[in-house]
């Protein structure tokens, strides 16, 4: 006969168990909320499950940019679009449209260094991780040691696959 588990749970436990982290964290604000504003069930659910799902969808553009390695860089509202002269600003919001993702098209930026080449990239990226998708920032160097280090055939099919499982591979 199995044993009735005594411990003693609270709404918030339970909350926490079916995965409604957000509403357990707030459960007594939520509560009075919706008693001061004396909400129905109805609207209640509803201001459960839209708190859910907006924290769920932070948390998820957390883990894509923690996971896409971008680390610092200067976000395009800080460019200076004076300089370099040479830079095409239609082509590169057409690139931040992401256009070429769902073609499966490549974006190859060329350019002397110290022009911002690796800052776009980063945007780019970045573009990508707030519109849903999955990117990976590395370097050549860092691609290429990482694979040659690999030492069976196996275990490069594997990292093969880690470098393709993103939507979007920057590659610098």
């Amino acid at each position: 006969m199995p044993s009735a588990d005594t411990t003693p749970t609270t709404p918030a436990t339970e909350l926490r168990r079916l995965g409604l982290n957000r509403t357990a964290d707030d459960l007594n604000d939520i509560i009075a909320m919706a008693t001061r504003k004396r909400w129905s069930p109805t609207a209640l659910l509803e201001h459960i499950a839209a708190a859910e799902l907006e924290d769920r969808q932070r948390r998820s553009v957390e883990r894509r940019l923690t996971c896409a390695r971008l680390g610092r860089f200067k976000p395009l509202a800080d460019w200076d679009w004076n300089w370099p002269a040479a830079l095409e600003r239609p082509a590169l919001e057409r690139i931040l449209t992401l256009d070429f993702l769902s073609r499966g098209e490549n974006v190859i930026l060329v350019g002397a260094q110290g022009l911002g080449k690796t800052m776009l990239a980063k945007n780019i990226a970045h573009q990508a991780i707030l519109a849903g998708h999955s990117a990976l920032f590395t370097t050549a160097a860092d691609l290429l040691l990482d694979l040659n280090g690999q030492e069976t055939a196996r275990t490069l099919e594997r990292r093969l696959k880690h470098y393709s499982r993103p939507a979007l591979l920057a590659v610098d």
